[in-house]
């Protein structure tokens, strides 16, 4: 029924006695064939049988046809043939007609899922790469959503995942306001001496660890630090609480990637690097100088760490990001499973390469800040010469926030928005 109004629609029918000859075609165009196969026989007639025997469906009800052959005989003389006409020398169109609506229901099911699916308040939505400098220009801020193999065994955010946000805003800031040449981090006059960036000193404070699904605001800006090197600064807060999470500073010096010695800081790259420079005091400024830590006095000591390669970056030396993870190999396993770490000081003393072999010593400090827990660290390389030393802090876990802060403010009172 849907096929004969279909098709009355599109072709006019002559009636029966207007028809053309049984078994001749006027002048169809070659993309209306009619699908069939014809056969000789031995009369000098030909039978034809129609392709489509299954019975189809449209709109979900059964259409019947009528099965098996139709034998056309070109002898106009015979009676028994009944009239020809066109409707039914034509296809069967239900066949066409029921797939296209499977298709256009299909479709209507999928679309009408993805708006569903859309309008949850509970899908995640993945802010990464949003990214703008404000601040006259001298603050870069960029938004990251923490993912489930960025977190650790107490279900927040590792310190080494927070040192790789670090990392790359960093360097995404250099790349915003152009100085990011061919190098990592470098400017264009570095390119042009041979020079790269270290990192020498690290601070962070932690208030609260980020957990899985968390979207977090990073602010990163630059500043002067003495007359070598470059200081830089980060506050991370809650995307929607405005509530400040972690606080961390580092201080970088320039190194020649040739001779691997440290640089003074050229004038022409002060010049490229000086109008991106704010003139504010470090977010944290209590920085306390790291005491030596004697090895024999070492609490815990884990010996033979190598690095991957994996754990080399672009400037082929170990990333500092991997000299975290050594710290923390020899503290003590019940200081994982009642603290967690809010407070990390780390100074670089040389680089360390594929081929090194280190031991990682940890030992505890008699004192305490409240009820926060101090604990000394040193990496050493096997000859004796040492890598890296720093100063952990640990408070009990579920002891809620150090001091958090709801406002974007540094240290010096200057407002980061």
């Amino acid at each position: 029924m849907v096929a004969a109004e279909a098709s009355s629609a599109l072709f006019s029918v002559r009636t029966p006695g207007t028809s053309p000859k049984p078994g001749k075609f006027r002048n169809w165009p070659s993309s209306l064939s009619v699908p069939f196969k014809s056969k000789s026989n031995h009369n000098g007639g030909f039978q034809v049988k129609a392709n489509a025997s299954a019975r189809p469906k449209a709109n979900g009800s059964a259409v019947s046809l009528k099965s098996g052959s139709l034998d056309t005989q070109e002898d106009t003389s015979s009676s028994s043939s009944p009239p020809r006409t066109f409707i039914n020398q034509l296809p069967d169109w239900s066949m066409l007609l029921s797939a296209i609506t499977t298709v256009f229901v299909a479709a209507e099911k999928q679309w009408t899922m993805l708006d569903r699916k859309s309008k949850r308040p509970d899908t995640l939505m993945d802010p990464f790469g949003v990214d703008r400098v404000v601040q006259d220009g001298v603050v870069f801020r960029q938004s990251f959503s923490i993912r489930s193999y960025e977190i650790g065994a107490d279900r927040t955010a590792s310190i080494e995942t927070l040192m790789n946000i670090f990392q790359e805003t960093s360097l995404n800031h250099c790349k915003s306001i152009g100085l990011l040449n061919d190098g990592f981090g470098r400017t264009p006059e570095m390119c042009k001496r041979d020079l790269i960036w270290v990192v020498t000193k690290m601070h962070i404070e932690v208030n609260r660890y980020p957990t899985w699904g968390d979207t977090i605001e990073v602010n990163t800006w630059v500043s002067e630090s003495g007359k070598t090197g470059m200081g830089r600064d980060w506050l991370i807060s809650d995307c929607h609480t405005g509530e400040i999470l972690i606080r961390a500073t580092s201080v970088c010096a320039m190194m020649n990637q040739t001779t691997r010695r440290f640089s003074k800081f050229p004038y022409e790259v002060r010049q490229e690097l000086a109008p991106h420079f704010v003139d504010s005091a470090p977010v944290i400024e209590d920085y306390q100088k790291l005491h030596k830590l004697d090895v024999k006095t070492g609490d815990s000591i884990c010996n033979g760490l190598t690095p991957r390669w994996n754990d080399l970056d672009v400037n082929q030396h170990v990333n500092n990001v991997k000299y975290i993870g050594w710290i923390l190999e020899s503290v003590p396993k019940e200081v994982f499973e009642t603290q967690e770490l809010c407070g990390l000081t780390l100074e670089y003393r040389r680089e360390c390469g594929r081929d090194s072999v280190l031991k990682s010593v940890t030992a505890m400090d008699p004192s305490k800040e409240g009820d926060r827990s101090l604990y000394q660290h040193l990496l050493r390389l096997e000859d004796g010469t040492d890598i890296a030393k720093g100063r952990t802090k640990w408070r009990p876990k579920n002891a809620g926030t150090n001091g958090a802060i709801s406002t974007g403010k540094t240290s010096n009172g200057n407002s980061i928005s």
